[in-house]
């Protein structure tokens, strides 16, 4: 114990090293607290109305505030000290959820304040997640990106994983107004720990914008900036290609070929489905050691085909259906095929982020970031209603694997 104790004060000593646990920290908090409160609160509201519309527009809204805020996140992340911003948010969502529980405490929670609290929490943790995504080249040395981009995804992995376990838990055994005031305390200090980060441990000051903020304008210089930048278009390129691709031939495809023609056992669903943050972090935790020995583009190249491959064999598994069936047999057959995409998605994030960290200027970082991250965002849903309406018109296996030749094809040309 007092080993541990002098570690972690020699640590907190090392400016960098500080940085990286301060912010896995206080990152932890804001990612854990926002998916556990929409997963919970998503159940709460299916409880008190029975309306699966109810539901459904709890998670929506979570989606869309975050879609609609990227664009405006991203000018005041450039324009505006991002430890300042970072600190606010975090603040604000605190202050928000206390607040919330406050208001609880004379009146039982209805809908417009789940619906009002649901959107301002997502608001307020996307400005907060582009100000943190373009301040990492700021917080640590270049030799350190990668370990902090691999920091960040093992963290979001994990909170997708326990994000709705812990949710249902919350659900199931606490007063949602408890948990309200612990997830509020919670934000309060995750802010405190990012007043403790130096912000401008390797800041390079290539350019402050000090002019008046005007949205309109700075987002439409972010997007001719986007423009005239082929290496970076490419890159975002294929981020939001396997955003469609994954939405179109995964994402929808998957759960009905398991459920639907090959009926597997229902608790087999949710085993595939975790097997997909697991393979994540493996691949987050490999890729330091990949990138020292194979430049980014081959990585990244070589990935998308490996989600493509993937893609197919998701397909395969409707036409091996006829020929074989064995439950034990497609349950490892898709735990494999979602670890395989795991870490490959992985493979693709940390490096494309890194290549664009070292690649954007700080000025406009904030912009180029929450505009390829909106566009991901948007694509999505596009590719979900296409699947939606295709998947009961054409034999199953034609999705996956169209999507699997698509980003195999784009991958192949843009690469």
């Amino acid at each position: 114990m007092l080993l541990s104790i002098v570690v972690l004060k020699n640590a907190l000593k090392n400016r960098e090293l500080s940085n990286i646990i301060l912010i896995s920290i206080a990152s932890s908090i804001s990612l854990f607290g926002t998916s556990i409160y929409n997963f919970a609160i998503g159940l709460y509201v299916l409880k008190i109305t029975g309306s699966g519309l109810s539901f459904a527009t709890t998670l929506a809204l979570s989606i869309l505030s975050t879609i609609l805020i990227n664009p405006f996140a991203g000018v005041l992340a450039d324009r505006l000290d991002k430890k300042v911003l970072a600190v606010i948010t975090d603040l604000l969502n605190g202050l928000l959820l206390i607040g919330l529980y406050l208001l609880t405490k004379g009146q039982p929670l209805n809908l417009l304040m789940i619906y009002v609290s649901t959107f301002f929490l997502n608001v307020f943790t996307a400005i907060y997640g582009i100000s943190i995504e373009a301040a990492k080249t700021n917080l640590v040395s270049e030799k350190r990106l990668i370990s902090m981009n691999s920091i960040s995804k093992v963290i979001e992995s994990i909170a997708s994983i326990l994000g709705p376990v812990i949710g249902g838990i919350v659900f199931a055994f606490l007063d949602i107004r408890i948990f309200i005031i612990i997830n509020g305390i919670s934000f309060c200090i995750s802010a405190l720990l990012q007043l403790l980060i130096d912000f401008r441990f390797n800041y390079n000051n290539d350019g402050e914008n000090k002019e008046k903020i005007n949205f309109i304008t700075d987002i439409i210089d972010g997007i001719n900036y986007l423009r005239t930048r082929k290496n970076i278009l490419n890159m975002f390129g294929v981020y939001v290609a396997l955003n469609f691709f994954i939405g179109l031939s995964i994402t929808v495809p998957m759960p009905y070929i398991i459920n639907n023609v090959l009926k597997l056992n229902a608790k087999f669903f949710g085993i595939i489905e975790g097997a997909f943050p697991i393979g994540m972090i493996f691949g987050a935790l490999m890729i330091k050691k990949i990138m020292s020995q194979y430049s980014c583009d081959k990585i990244v190249r070589s990935s998308s085909i490996l989600v493509s491959v993937c893609m197919i064999a998701i397909g395969i598994s409707v036409i091996l259906h006829n020929r074989v069936y064995n439950e034990i047999f497609y349950l490892i057959y898709f735990i494999l095929i979602m670890i395989l995409t795991g870490v490959a998605i992985s493979s693709i994030d940390i490096p494309i982020f890194y290549i664009l960290q070292q690649s954007i200027p700080e000025k406009f970082r904030g912009r180029v970031f929450s505009i390829g991250i909106s566009i991901a965002k948007i694509v999505l849903p596009v590719a979900l209603i296409i699947a939606g309406a295709l998947i009961n018109l054409i034999p199953t296996y034609i999705l996956p694997i169209i999507g699997g030749v698509g980003l195999c094809i784009f991958s192949m040309k843009k690469l």
